[in-house]
């Protein structure tokens, strides 16, 4: 039968199973097939913190969702156009968020009474006609991966594991993708295992021929690549990003690169991809604990390497200490916190931004640090370089606030030439650097640099350099042991300078304002940027001009951010936690920002900042409208 192929400009699909299904390594090579095919894109994996939840139960459903686009898009879309859903939990767990019209894929093998009554479902949804509203294909898909199989002699148990190829395999027919990498990648996955890697591979095949043959399956669709700035692109996936950065940070400051670490979710990733690349001068410790992970990393950087150490909102408590030991020492240290929904230990898999006050202001004493974020998973990249530009640079601790939504999400990332990356210069001390009275040299570890405020960075064992460090106040200059209350002071006062010192280097806030005649600024930071550019896209596409601004420097805040925010009549700072960084405005600048604040686990959506946006402009106009004399 001859099939039409339509043209759409953007999907998003969402395969969703048991966490045990395999559905972010399904959704994982989607993505790969659709990077390598040219489309932007971004992604969302979102799954249980249990290695293997309850099987057939709402908390156990693990889904993967990626928008793809001929153009250029901002977020991994707020409704799938697709749902794949593998067994009722995923149905019902996803089925509230499905628009009408929208095609629905589902395994009917899974919808026995046993897994209809565990998920609460009275009737079979497959049979009672709630689902008319949707373009649904119920087919039995573990049987049909079983029939696929039966040729490698597996059980039925072990042949259905293939079954999310199988699903994944038609809907790379139904969307026109290149399947060549996922063949490649199935054949080096399961090399050791023959009879596995076949099974995948005729599942998958099976998939893709089912699409092709089934009289269900009238029309497939074709989203064109889309149109980008020349250059190398890859899908990349946030900590990847992170990584990546981090080894380009050191290699542009000629550094070699210690991380000490301790897995935690959702950072253990950087420590995984890092251990790889010994070759670029990186040593990686997993050590036995977050404190001696950081510990570790801050004795790396008084040794003349570039310390850095990774963790989530659980592990920045326990770094805390050393943080301020390395703000006392005055060592560069680069420390990534890759945030997640707390308190405590929280929703592990689950995204936040609720970290902010604590990298600002979460250890003992005045111990300020320069704080950075990235916006997007691509991002990741050029925010480490920065934090390690600063970190060498000023000699500092730097903390860089990634978190879960950026970690785990990717997107297309135009490979940078290494004449694009910023220079960093580590000037380790050589000589002494100070006269006594009578004439003699010596070395003072304290006297600083006087645009930077840095102090000396000297190499443990290079003659006459010896100095010493500790956690005890020092004495401007020589550096030895000091209770004075005056050099204390001193002390203090100079390290807050030196942070705001980092302004100086910070490029003036850049305002996307296209008709330069809003009246409302939405401000935000981190991985909030994709859902209020879409926004305020959709805002603008209405006529209500509306300005967008994004903090990538926390602090020291850009130079000109006060004159920014006093320059529109309302800023809206939307934000995963309660108004941290409102608070922080409102108390630095005195202008009375509106937060607009949620705590779900989940990244915002593009439509509720749209109507949030829209609301705001509303009050704007009746206030003019009440103001206008009669």
């Amino acid at each position: 039968m001859t099939k039409q192929v339509l043209q759409v400009d953007r999907v998003i699909i969402r395969f969703a199973g048991d966490s045990g299904d395999g559905m972010q390594l399904a959704g994982d090579r989607f993505t790969q097939e659709t990077a390598s095919f040219g489309n932007d894109l971004s992604t969302l994996p979102n799954f249980p913190a249990e290695i293997r939840a309850p099987a057939g139960t709402l908390p156990g459903v693990s889904s993967f969702q990626i928008h793809f686009a001929d153009h250029d898009i901002l977020t991994p879309g707020d409704a799938p156009d697709v749902l794949v859903a593998m067994n009722p939990a995923a149905l019902k767990a996803n089925l509230p968020e499905l628009p009408r019209g929208a095609t629905l894929i589902v395994d009917s093998d899974e919808f026995t009474k046993r897994n209809l009554a565990r998920v609460g479902y009275d009737a079979n949804p497959l049979e009672d006609g709630s689902l008319d509203a949707y373009q649904t294909h119920s087919f039995p898909l573990t049987g049909a991966t079983a029939e696929a199989v039966k040729e490698f002699g597996l059980t039925r148990k072990d042949a259905s594991r293939s079954k999310n190829m199988y699903a994944l395999g038609l809907v790379s027919w139904l969307y026109n993708r290149p399947t060549d990498s996922t063949l490649s990648f199935l054949h080096a996955k399961f090399a050791r295992n023959p009879a596995v890697r076949d099974a995948n591979v005729a599942a998958f095949r099976a998939g893709w021929n089912f699409g092709e043959t089934a009289e269900a399956f009238a029309v497939s669709y074709q989203v064109k690549p889309a149109e980008m700035k020349a250059g190398r692109y890859r899908n990349i996936s946030g900590n990847l990003a992170l990584a990546y950065g981090l080894i380009a940070g050191a290699r542009r400051a000629d550094l070699p690169m210690f991380l000490g670490s301790y897995p935690i979710t959702p950072a253990s990733d950087v420590l995984h991809e890092l251990s790889k690349h010994k070759r670029f001068g990186v040593t990686t410790f997993q050590a036995e604990d977050e404190i001696a992970g950081v510990t570790a990393a801050l004795g790396a950087a008084f040794g003349g390497a570039l310390g850095v150490t990774t963790t989530s909102g659980p592990g920045m408590a326990l770094k805390a200490e050393t943080i301020g030991l390395a703000v006392a020492l005055e060592l560069p240290l680069v420390v990534c916190d890759i945030q997640r929904a707390g308190p405590s230990t929280g929703m592990p898999t689950k995204t936040e931004q609720a970290d902010l006050l604590q990298a600002m202001y979460g250890r003992n004493g005045e111990a300020p640090l320069p704080i950075v974020a990235p916006q997007s998973p691509a991002d990741c990249f050029d925010a480490a370089i920065e934090a390690v530009r600063i970190a060498v640079t000023y000699r500092t601790p730097v903390i860089l606030l990634s978190d879960g939504y950026l970690a785990n999400g990717s997107e297309p990332w135009r490979i940078p030439k290494t004449a694009e990356l910023p220079e960093i210069r580590a000037d380790f001390a050589t000589e002494p650097n100070h006269q006594t009275e009578d004439g003699d040299s010596t070395f003072w570890p304290y006297k600083r640099d006087p645009e930077t405020l840095a102090r000396p960075w000297a190499v443990p064992g290079t003659p006459g350099l010896e100095h010493r460090v500790g956690g005890l106040e020092k004495a401007d200059g020589h550096g030895n042991i000091s209770y004075d209350a005056a050099n204390h002071e001193l002390m203090v006062r100079t390290r807050q300078a030196k942070v705001d010192a980092v302004t100086r280097s910070i490029a003036p806030l850049e305002v996307d304002d296209p008709t330069s005649d809003a009246r409302i600024l939405v401000l935000g930071w981190g991985s909030t940027y994709g859902p209020i550019g879409a926004a305020c896209r959709a805002v603008r596409e209405h006529g209500i001009p509306v300005a967008q601004a994004h903090l990538r420097h926390l602090n020291p805040f850009p130079p000109d951010l006060g004159e920014v925010l006093r320059s529109y009549d309302r800023v809206l700072v939307p934000e995963m936690n309660l108004g941290q960084l409102s608070m922080l405005l409102r108390s630095r600048y005195l202008v009375d920002v509106v937060s607009y604040n949620r705590v779900r686990g989940m990244p915002f959506s593009a439509s509720e900042l749209t109507g949030a946006i829209t609301e705001l402009a509303g009050s704007l106009d009746l206030e003019q409208t009440e103001e206008s004399p009669r």
